[in-house]
């Protein structure tokens, strides 16, 4: 049978697949031996990609919502039709704020929700964007842009040449990476480990990454930032900073050690119930090392203090000379990213430009906290949104008081929703677009190249036509700015013809850029690609630092390898002081509530603390309709700790009553040592029992939505991330 390369979209490793094809239909994805960033890993996520893109619950054809409130199908012209009705006329009356964008995980796994996307914000003029990074990784970018100006500049660990990788709330072996999109993660962990190297592991749960490692720290949940701020303290007590080629580059270093004054380790032990000769040996190995990198991810960016972690994660590797430098922690260079500047200083990073309307939450990397959403719809006065357009967004599920928001969401004047399930938040919409499934779809990684463990770059074109009655993804996307911004009827390209035209306006007066002084209009007619999306690409790749172009690209099918990471600083920074700022001033600002956090009483004995879990077979909300994926040890449970257990009267296989601020859920209990005392796990992206649906395979295993023990209250200041792990709850045996 005939076989074609395609790029997993299913996760941030972006391996590459092989798929085998029936005419139209995949029967089969193994991994690609040829690519040259997987080299033939794959894990059962990929494996399953033939099942997953046949689903049988995918939506078709575009449904819109009748006279009668029921969805009924509809053709494409229709839909938009509706959208351009109903969405403009709304702005006009309403204003630009009342229009709502919401924007979920699997938009970055593909093209046109890479591309798309900020077209249509640009274009509606909102504030109100939510997205699903204040549910995951916006403490990263805050602290990132805080520190070095751009919150999309990231190191990554250089998992290849390090010698010491401190993990601390990351379960790469189960999650496949997070903002480090590293193929066979697990492979690469055991050969850290095989060259003599070290693995730490800092996490409340005993997960697959943990039982890898030479050393796991069972932390009490919530407390990473203590634990890093008490590793800061140790390397300045004991003259262990360093900061190698960056000493020249770094601002506050003297500052910061002044911070973390009373976050010693003998201070902070009770707290983390972490013994404080633990601590300090934790930073005397990462001192010592030849070559260290800290490594943080949901664990600590979920929590009530996760951007003062992400910060500390990052002052770590700063002050024990591991930022930048091969086998610490690196900045990838993307092939679509511009091409480098002057190094220099920018324009920096600010937060709080705005705020939202009902709780005066300040906007970061400007985003609102999608915790806050409800509020905004359901709130009267002027400002509240009417309308919402949710692209691969199911909130419903993944943000805090999920009923709150289901019942929000059925008060909308208008809602549209571009997903291919009818899930739990897009059966409220008046509108839902299917994109095609993702054999029907060209594949490049705009997002996760810029986090990549190695510089590399890899298209794929869609294995296998469009079936008739399907619209490309990119023409969805462009027809749908098109129509809820006045401009309905406008061929799709016109928008890509745009973006085209204002980023070469811009690109031939910038010196550093590929086509400085050129003409704009004969640049753009060298462009090669068969959609607007591709020519857009092939621009982008010209304008990278590599000089590349699509057509090059295409003549490597299983990718181009642009080489291991390289020092980027001071290049990569843009703060206004053009150095690294490692004490920034709203850090500073929320110090004192980590001190107050510190000094506080100790939870009682009795207190259990919930944190999420993460499953190699699912990915949020969005993969538990694929039959092999949906089962075996993918299951919705309460882990418990043997002792818990036997306090609490709770036994394996029973269901237990679990109750938060939000609400409460029952759910069968699964006595493990895999948790430490005191705390209990739950899933993230489960719940599946809402009418309305049809994802008939999530629905016969429905589990239950842990986020509604949450009534969205608890964010982190900073960055307006939702608190969904280290909560207090209270759990009893089931009636």
């Amino acid at each position: 049978m005939p076989t074609a390369p395609r790029i997993c979209p299913l996760c941030e490793a972006t391996c590459g697949l092989t798929l085998t094809l029936d005419g139209t239909r995949v029967t089969g994805a193994r991994g690609d031996r040829d690519d040259v960033f997987s080299q033939g890993f794959i894990c059962p996520k990929g494996a399953s990609f033939g099942e997953l893109d046949a689903d049988p619950d995918r939506l078709r054809t575009p449904l819109v919502r009748d006279e009668h409130g029921t969805l009924r199908e509809a053709s494409w012209d229709e839909a938009f039709d509706l959208i351009a009705r109903r969405l403009p006329p709304l702005v006009e009356r309403h204003g630009a704020d009342a229009v709502g964008v919401v924007l979920g995980n699997p938009n970055v796994h593909t093209m046109a929700g890479a591309l798309y996307p900020p077209v249509l914000l640009g274009a509606l003029r909102t504030r109100n964007l939510f997205t699903a990074s204040t549910l995951d990784q916006m403490p990263k970018h805050v602290s990132s842009g805080l520190m070095f100006g751009d919150a999309f500049a990231i190191p990554v660990p250089d998992l290849d040449r390090t010698a010491h990788l401190l993990v601390i709330g990351a379960n790469p072996l189960d999650s496949n990476g997070s903002l480090c999109t590293a193929p066979d993660f697990p492979g690469k962990l055991k050969a850290l480990r095989k060259r003599g190297g070290t693995l730490t592991v800092v996490d409340p749960r005993r997960t697959r990454t943990a039982r890898l490692a030479d050393r796991h720290v069972a932390i009490r949940p919530g407390t990473d930032a203590l634990l890093l701020a008490a590793l800061v303290h140790v390397l300045y007590e004991e003259g262990l900073t360093d900061l190698g080629a960056l000493a020249g580059h770094v601002r506050g270093v003297e500052e910061v050690g002044s911070a973390v004054r009373d976050f010693a380790p003998e201070a902070v032990a009770g707290a983390c119930d972490v013994d404080a000769g633990t601590i300090r040996a934790l930073a005397r190995e990462l001192a010592a090392a030849p070559a260290a990198a800290v490594y943080g991810r949901v664990g600590g960016s979920t929590v009530a203090y996760g951007t003062l972690t992400n910060w500390l994660v990052d002052v770590l590797n700063v002050l024990s000379g591991n930022l930048d430098r091969p086998g610490g922690a690196l900045f990838p260079l993307s092939a679509t990213a511009p091409a480098p500047r002057p190094a220099g200083p920018g324009k920096g990073f600010a937060l709080g430009r705005w705020a939202s309307r009902v709780s005066g939450h300040p906007e970061a990397k400007g985003e609102l906290p999608t915790a806050a959403l409800a509020e905004e719809i359901e709130t009267p006065g002027e400002g509240r949104i009417r309308a919402l357009v949710a692209i691969a967004a199911n909130p419903v599920l993944s943000a805090p008081d999920g009923d709150r928001l289901d019942r929000a969401l059925a008060s909308l004047d208008f809602m549209v929703s571009v997903d291919p399930y009818l899930n739990e938040t897009s059966r409220h919409a008046h509108v839902v677009l299917p994109p095609p499934p993702p054999s029907q779809s060209a594949h490049f990684d705009f997002a996760f190249n810029g986090f990549a463990v190695r510089n590399q770059v890899r298209h794929t074109p869609a294995p296998v036509p469009l079936e008739p009655g399907r619209m490309d993804e990119c023409e969805i996307h462009a027809r749908l700015v098109l129509a809820a911004t006045g401009m309905h009827g406008a061929d799709p390209s016109a928008v890509d013809d745009m973006v085209i035209r204002r980023t070469l306006a811009k690109a031939v007066t910038e010196p550093h850029s590929p086509a400085y002084g050129q003409d704009p209009e004969e640049y753009a007619a060298r462009l090669t690609g068969r959609t607007g999306a591709e020519r857009r690409l092939d621009l982008m790749l010209r304008l990278g630092p590599y000089g590349l172009t699509l057509d090059r690209l295409r003549e490597h099918p299983h990718g181009i390898d642009l080489g291991p990471l390289e020092p980027r600083v001071p290049q990569i920074l843009k703060t206004r002081s053009g150095r690294v700022e490692l004490l920034p001033d709203p850090i500073a600002a929320d110090l004192p509530r980590l001190r107050a956090f510190l000094h506080a009483a100790p939870p009682a004995d009795d207190t259990l603390l919930l944190v999420g879990r993460r499953h190699l077979r699912s990915n949020n909300s969005w993969m538990h309709n694929v039959p092999t994926l949906n089962g075996g040890t993918n299951t919705c449970t309460l882990q418990v700790h043997p002792d818990d257990a036997a306090r609490l009267g709770l036994t394996d296989g029973t269901p237990a009553r679990v109750k938060g601020e939000g609400g409460e859920l029952r759910v069968p209990v699964e006595v493990t040592d895999t948790v430490r005392r005191g705390v209990v796990s739950l899933p993230h992206g489960w719940g599946h029992d809402r009418p309305g649906t049809r994802t008939t395979v999530a629905s016969t295993r429905p589990g239950v939505n842990v986020n509604q023990l949450l009534d969205g209250t608890r964010l982190d200041p900073l960055s307006g991330t939702a608190v969904l792990n280290g909560f207090p709850v209270q759990v009893s045996p089931a009636p």
